[in-house]
């Protein structure tokens, strides 16, 4: 099969596309038939080098949407079956970029099916990330959010997740973006960072101690960079979230999709042997929505 890995750390040309052997399930695993693959900045970060694993092949993607094609042992899945799952892992042989993935039967969830699978391989990492950087926020209904990056992945699915828990949530992006955040549910949208308005803020921008300065005393503080989050003032509990595989919860976060609480957002596909094109584009910025590769 064809599988996107790196072999050396650097820019979108080291991003290879090799043959490799189709990987089997073991006992409670299941292998995906990779319908589509979305590319995330930690895939960038893991091509540059971030997160070390010199000397080895490591393969890239972390989210996927396809077809169970066989199931281990003790398997709960059965082939056929449309899913979408989270392959947590910084350094590993093969990831979701890939034709076929072996992932822990507990990290799937039966795919949405209200959205085709290029839409559904958004969801995975970016609102795992966001709801589960919400449960360790610990708000209750009427509490004020501070949500930063409310225009990107995380941020987005963040707002959408924070209102519909009945969070007060106040979104922050670039100025062009007021309207779009507004329509994900924020009652209020900001430019800056206000000092000390908030109970809690979600850090998707990772601005650190800028962000830290609009909660108030004794507030919370989640970024989305384990051991990144600024040291607590004040008073404020700090922290970060570092996602995990959880397909109960992606269960839950697949339902609000069909439901239409939450949004998937594609800003480009790419065939999987252009997956170094797709890295450049992410380079380049301004990406709204994920960029999706397709094997």
């Amino acid at each position: 099969m064809r599988a996107v890995v790196v072999n050396s750390f650097g820019g979108p040309d080291v991003v290879e596309v090799v043959e490799t052997e189709v990987p089997e399930p073991g006992a409670r695993e299941v292998r995906i038939k990779v319908s589509a693959a979305s590319l995330n900045p930690v895939d960038a970060e893991v091509r540059a080098g971030v997160f070390g694993g010199a000397g080895k092949r490591i393969g890239l993607g972390w989210d996927v949407a396809g077809t169970v094609d066989a199931v281990g042992a003790a398997g709960s899945w059965s082939v056929g079956d449309e899913v979408v799952a989270l392959d947590h892992g910084l350094v590993k042989p093969l990831g979701t970029h890939a034709e076929y993935v072996v992932v822990d039967t507990d990290a799937a969830a039966l795919a949405p099916t209200t959205v085709d699978a290029v839409r559904a391989a958004t969801l995975p990492l970016n609102a795992l990330t966001a709801s589960q950087a919400l449960d360790r926020l610990e708000l209750a209904p009427g509490d004020s959010l501070l949500v930063t990056g409310a225009a990107g992945a995380v941020g987005g699915y963040a707002v959408q997740l924070a209102a519909h828990r009945g969070i007060s949530v106040t979104g922050l992006a670039r100025e062009a973006d007021e309207a779009f955040v507004r329509s994900l549910g924020a009652g209020r949208f900001v430019g800056a960072v206000a000092d000390r308005d908030f109970d809690a803020v979600l850090d998707a921008a990772v601005l650190g101690e800028p962000a830290l300065a609009g909660v108030r005393d004794g507030g919370r503080y989640i970024g989305v960079i384990p051991q990144a989050e600024p040291a607590s003032v004040r008073g404020v509990r700090t922290g970060a979230v570092e996602v995990s595989a959880d397909g109960a919860r992606l269960a839950e976060l697949v339902r609000l999709v069909d439901e239409g609480v939450l949004t998937t957002r594609v800003a480009e596909t790419f065939a999987l042997e252009d997956a170094a094109k797709a890295h450049a584009r992410l380079d380049g910025g301004g990406v709204r929505g994920r960029l999706v590769l397709v094997p």
